[in-house]
């Protein structure tokens, strides 16, 4: 199985991703730089966490603009499979990929800690490690994060079985003080039509391991590869 993590200037996740897909792959992902126009076949792609582009105009504004995107844009439309985490969401979101918008948190303040999630659809190749109403624990740590669409657009999401996963409290329930941003129906990940495209807030690579305090990201990850590198 090949996978790939998109770099671009200010990305300061892509090193966490490729560790924590390697450990699951078996082998390192291939970094790709922003700036290639072209990419080799692959199974997976992955546009990580950070600040690209110093999030100047707008967060993902700029890098869903460059070189490489075009292709990844392609490519999923294709039916690779891409993950966006963080300002990798923002970027998706920015390159049409995925609906909706990420504004300033409501607080507008930087949020970093950890969180708790709802797992809303395990039917997708990146949920697969999970079952429906799983809680799980992950860190976000970004300034907009905060999931916005028209109210058609997430009704038509909710039909659609298109979120991913959900802030909530440790017991699954949901309260106005687990939604660490104010996202429109406290919204942490969506996917695009075909579910092949998944943008997400937390951090799954930022506790995918028991040495950083907690695993609950891994099954992402294996989940991932496990349904990738079987349907070959």
């Amino acid at each position: 199985m090949k996978a790939a993590v998109i770099v671009f200037p200010g990305s300061n996740c892509d090193r966490d991703i490729q560790v924590a897909l390697a450990a699951s792959l078996g082998h390192r992902p291939q970094m790709i730089w922003h700036g290639e126009s072209k990419l080799p076949a692959l199974d997976l792609i992955v546009v990580p966490g950070g600040f690209s582009y110093g999030d100047y105009l707008r967060a993902g504004a700029v890098a869903a603009k460059s070189p490489v995107m075009a292709e990844v844009a392609a490519r999923a439309r294709a039916g690779v499979p891409v993950l966006g985490v963080c300002n990798g969401f923002q970027i998706l979101i920015e390159a049409g990929l995925l609906p909706g918008a990420l504004m300033r948190n409501a607080g507008l303040r930087f949020v970093c800690r950890e969180v708790y999630l709802r797992v809303e659809n395990a039917g997708s190749v990146f949920t697969q490690g999970y079952n429906v109403g799983d809680v799980i624990r992950l860190p976000v740590a970004h300034l907009d994060g905060n999931y916005f669409a028209d109210e058609g657009t997430l009704d038509a999401l909710e039909d659609a079985d298109r979120i991913a996963f959900r802030y909530c409290a440790a017991n699954g329930g949901a309260h106005a003080n687990n939604n660490p941003n104010g996202s429109a129906r406290a919204i942490a990940g969506v996917f695009n039509e075909g579910k092949t495209v998944l943008g997400m807030m937390p951090h799954p690579e930022r506790l995918a391991d028991d040495r950083l305090g907690g695993n609950d990201g891994r099954a992402l990850f294996d989940g991932l590869v496990g349904t990738l590198a079987g349907a070959q």
